[in-house]
């Protein structure tokens, strides 16, 4: 092991300043210093009577800011609810907040990237002139740091005039991906809540921080008022036992995650992850990081690691890392890291009670782990490696970039394939191979500078590996080296969605940092051979449930506590289950079913001007998955001046190309499960309704698409059985079908994110991904109800659906979010 410290100087604030040393210990991420029934709106998962909204304009400074750190143990929560209560602003008195409850929150910090001027523009339009709380707010510059275009360079300044302006703090481009710099920088603290203005602030969890993302009108919001709402998702435990063996690192733990549990088990969830000690200490921080980054790819909302010991050992290091490089008082002061705040942290150290409640438990056992690899184009299809090494697949490019895995331990990870291969070269670095261009970017400067010092950066040049400023370039398909039409790329990042990454005709892998490196020598799909399968593996081990009740295995004293607990609270809930529908059926008895509400219907309050019913030809997108990228391509994202009519040309373009032609003005797009998963870009909804399509129907949303939706006046409704008629009429795929294996479909003219078709019925039909139907919906706001007409001369049936509250109303009502804050500060002022 060798270990080496240094200090060296950043280019935050656009000056030099004192920052980190490091130490780089030569060997993988070891810790130092040792070792679907009902439907649903958008809106309405809770009480039919939540107050989403209104709170969030009510001022800071008269709310009750509720302590977490003392638990009532008649209300047991998780971690994620304490770190949750902990933030929340305006709770009742001796109100402890649960899964499910809307809350008015106030992030501990709040971060921007390259759409810091859009969400200024929101700022500005609103009638807002400076951000509120100033030390909440981090700006950086990090997607498209490549793009020397003036354009791109005006942007930039505004940004960054705009931070200096307000005095907020600004990281300008090179200095790093936004994510990372928050956790090097201790932006995203333990214990605290953080949110940012992309997919990708799940990663904060790997630190012990809550972190979820907003959109760029939450953003904008979050800047005027400090606030933001949110619902606490369902929360899911994942408990990690055995330990991970030598060759397997933390992006196989999660690759594997997202193959093994494929079937939306995580959708819009929380996560907590758990384990043993020895379980826990054999993931360090930078494999906690990898696994927390891409929850969001798995489908989840969060991803949070507990504060336990191998978590302090990093966060002391990193205390003592500040102290020796720091040159004066004044710079200590600014380090987030020093041992008088840590040794408050752990005195009042936040963990999940005993008896807390979570929706669902899955279990992983990390001893049985072998190397991953996923796709080609999804995340959901992920293969042992040692599987996708005997088809001897050929790659073109391979990219070890993004805030996934481009940290300095990852880089050391990479140069060592070649370092040891260069015992069999004479001693001399090895080339990559013939045809191949190997990409890479580190994390952030700091995280290039350490790789630097242990002359890991030099000897992946040495290779052939062409360097890249730090920032996310190729993973966000932006800058050099996007795959070409039919080429095969392997990257250490963490999306591989068709087209996201170049070419839609193009495939594209993921895969740990060590297994890129291994493909770019070899030219094909390998790894470096450390991983050794032990005796008597039969496979992987994981499934539901905590996986710790083993044959021969005695249960603990508060084990049995929690069982009991959890039994006692699932049988209490069943009978007042049981007591609501006995008082259904009185009423019923009573009153007769078609008195006051027909059918039991509950009659929805609609506001003035919002429209009692929605109607039109419904348009069907068959695919389950669709993501962002399909929605609204990547190229667009950070283009400022797109217009309408061109953001309507390219809606679904990804997805499918005729669609631009297929859809018409006023259809219903209706589309498979988990619709809008992905990137949190808010043009995903804004191009639909540049189309001008009112309302989008799906078996089942992704979470920040519901949340973009509302805010931008989008309206959604979950519908599966509708989904399920569809597939029936015009596919024979039926959503069971979505559970297949997938196979890759011929010419990779389809992502795989899309299922694969399932046994035709007879006469078989073509799957068409876009297909106008003939079926006439109608959205019935007040009752609550869609009415579906299957064609001309077809069955009519109608849907009990989720209610969209009058808050929500409001907002869409307003034209979205920004207008409706708008008001808000117009009617206060």
């Amino acid at each position: 092991m060798v270990l080496r410290l240094f200090c060296q100087r950043s280019l935050a604030l656009g000056k030099p300043q004192p920052l980190l040393h490091r130490a780089i210990i030569h060997g993988r991420h070891r810790p130092f210093p040792s070792s679907i029934g009902l439907c649903r709106t958008f809106a309405t998962n809770v009480s039919l009577h939540q107050d989403v909204f209104h709170a969030q304009m009510e001022d800071p400074s008269s709310a009750a800011i509720l302590s977490s750190l003392k638990s009532s143990p008649s209300v047991p929560q998780t971690l994620t609810e304490k770190i949750v209560q902990r933030h929340s602003i305006g709770l009742p008195k001796d109100k402890f907040v649960r899964s499910g409850d809307y809350v008015t929150l106030s992030p501990y910090k709040c971060m921007t990237h390259d759409n810091s001027w859009p969400v200024a523009t929101k700022f500005l339009s609103i009638g807002a002139t400076e951000i509120n709380d100033k030390k909440q707010i981090v700006m950086t510059l990090d997607h498209d740091v490549q793009n020397k275009s003036e354009k791109n360079l005006t942007k930039y300044r505004q940004i960054e005039e705009f931070a200096r302006s307000q005095g907020v703090v600004f990281y300008p481009a090179g200095r790093g991906i936004g994510h990372q710099i928050m956790v090097e920088e201790g932006y995203a603290w333990p214990g605290t809540l953080a949110v940012a203005s992309d997919s990708h602030s799940n990663m904060y969890g790997g630190v012990g921080c809550l972190g979820t993302p907003v959109v760029r009108t939450d953003a904008a919001s979050i800047w005027a008022t400090s606030k933001t709402w949110w619902q606490i998702p369902p929360i899911c435990k994942v408990t990690f036992t055995g330990t991970l063996p030598e060759g397997v690192t933390g992006k196989d733990v999660i690759v594997a995650l997202c193959g093994l549990f494929s079937h939306d088990q995580v959708l819009n969830h929380a996560i907590e992850f758990a384990g043993s000690e020895e379980s826990m200490k054999s993931l360090a921080v930078d494999d906690r990081l990898a696994i927390a980054n891409m929850t969001t790819e798995w489908g989840a909302l969060t991803g949070l690691f507990p504060i336990d010991e191998t978590l302090q050992r990093w966060l002391r290091y990193k205390a003592t890392e500040a102290a020796m490089c720091n040159e004066s008082p004044e710079d200590k002061n600014q380090s987030s890291f020093d041992h008088q705040r840590l040794d408050d942290l752990f005195a009042h150290q936040l963990t999940a009670d005993r008896g807390a409640k979570y929706a669902k438990y899955l279990h992983l056992n990390l001893s049985s782990l072998s190397p991953y690899v996923s796709g080609p184009n999804s995340v959901k299809v992920a293969t042992p490696l040692q599987d996708l090494a005997a088809r001897n697949i050929k790659i073109d490019k391979a990219y070890l970039v993004s805030c996934t895995n481009s940290r300095a331990s990852d880089l050391a990870a990479a140069a060592k394939v070649f370092k040891d291969a260069a015992g069999s070269n004479s001693g001399r670095i090895p080339k990559i191979a013939d045809g191949v261009n190997f990409y890479i970017a580190a994390a952030s400067a700091p995280e290039q500078a350490a790789a630097e010092m242990s002359e890991d950066w030099q000897a992946l040049l040495e290779a052939g590996a062409q360097p890249l400023p730090a920032g996310c370039g190729p993973c966000i398909g932006l800058g050099t080296g996007l795959l070409e039409a039919g080429e095969v790329g392997i990257s250490a990042s963490n999306r591989n969605f068709k087209g996201r990454m170049g070419s839609t005709d193009a495939k594209a892998y993921l895969a740990s940092p060590e297994v890129v490196a291994a493909s770019a020598l070899y030219g094909k799909i390998a790894g470096p051979g450390r991983y050794q399968q032990p005796a008597g593996w039969s496979g992987v081990v994981s499934g539901e449930g905590e996986g710790l009740m083993e044959e021969g295995r005695k249960i603990t004293r508060e084990e049995a506590l929690d069982q009991v607990i959890a039994t006692r609270e699932e049988a209490f809930e069943k009978v007042i289950a049981q007591l609501d529908s006995m008082v259904e059926e009185a009423e019923k008895d009573i009153v007769g079913p078609d008195n006051a509400t027909r059918d039991g219907d509950h009659l929805t309050e609609v506001l003035p001007g919002f429209p009692e019913r929605v109607e039109g030809e419904i348009v069907f997108c068959d695919a389950d998955n669709i993501n962002t990228d399909g929605i609204y391509p990547g190229k667009y994202t950070y283009q400022d001046d797109v217009t309408t009519d061109k953001m309507a040309e390219v809606c679904m373009s990804n997805y499918d190309t005729t669609f631009a032609t297929t859809a018409r003005e006023g259809d219903i797009l209706v589309a498979g499960f988990n619709f809008g998963c992905g990137s949190s870009r808010e043009q995903a909804a804004t191009a639909i309704l540049a189309k001008k399509i009112p309302l989008v129907i799906a078996g089942s949303f992704g979470n920040i698409f519901s949340r973009n939706s509302i805010n931008n006046a989008l309206m959604g409704v979950e519908v599966p059985k509708l989904v399920e008629r569809l597939r029936e009429t015009f596919s024979g795929l039926k959503t069971e079908a979505s559970q297949m294996d997938i196979t890759e479909p011929s010419h990779n003219s389809q992502s795989l994110d899309s299922p694969p078709p399932a046994p035709p019925k007879t006469p078989p039909q073509e799957k068409l991904l876009t297909r106008r139907t003939g079926w006439k919906l109608m959205w019935d706001v007040r009752r609550s109800k869609v009415h579906v007409q299957e064609g001309e001369n077809g069955p009519e049936w109608s849907q009990k659906v989720g209610e969209l509250p009058p808050n929500v109303q409001e907002i869409i009502a307003s034209g979205g979010l920004e207008k409706w804050v708008k008001k808000q500060i117009e009617r206060s002022t």
